[in-house]
């Protein structure tokens, strides 16, 4: 059973378990899935009634997808230190290579050190792909209304208009920072 879950799961079967996440949450309760309304029920907790915007029964509406969001973190820490072999992450050929191109040359474990550690984050190009990017990209899901998984998975599931819009916009820019931004960075 541990080798079954310490090693990457097929597409055709990852994909369909992803797949029913929509359906259970949408029979427990009419829920939507996503991770981007976090940051608003944490700083609703945090700051109550200081900004209008986060005003509103935290509790609510938002505990549920707080213990999603706190599972995550943990089934990260059991992926990353108890199912972790060891080995490096299976990226493609050409991948290594595109990388290796960009300066990034470290592929051991889960995420290249050369990009995620705190010496990159010192180097002016790791503050901007950590903190400005990070920014960025919280700022992005905010103004689009939910987060690429929360439109991918459940808004498209659904049907609904804007989030094929704003799966298009967040294709469009990985796109853009990846042929653009980041051989201008690196």
């Amino acid at each position: 059973m541990f080798e079954l879950i310490s090693q990457p799961w097929p597409w055709y079967v990852a994909g369909p378990l992803i797949g029913l996440v929509v359906p259970s949450l949408l029979l427990a309760g009419g829920r939507c899935f996503g991770v981007s309304d976090n940051y608003r029920t944490i700083c609703a907790a945090v700051l109550p009634a200081r900004v209008e915007f986060f005003k509103y029964d935290w509790r609510e509406a938002g505990t549920w997808n707080l213990m999603f969001a706190a599972g995550i973190v943990i089934g990260g820490a059991i992926a990353t230190f108890v199912l972790n072999d060891g080995s490096d992450v299976a990226i493609s050929a050409a991948t290594a290579e595109d990388l290796a191109a960009l300066g990034i040359s470290d592929f051991t474990g889960l995420v290249p050190s050369d990009l995620f550690s705190w010496s990159a984050l010192s180097s002016p190009v790791g503050f901007i792909s950590l903190v400005i990017g990070g920014f960025l990209v919280g700022f992005g899901s905010r103004y689009a209304g939910g987060c690429t998984s929360g439109h991918g998975i459940s808004g498209l599931s659904d049907l609904q208009l804007p989030s094929l819009v704003a799966v298009i916009g967040f294709f469009v820019g990985g796109l853009f920072v990846t042929y653009l931004i980041l051989p201008i960075l690196f």
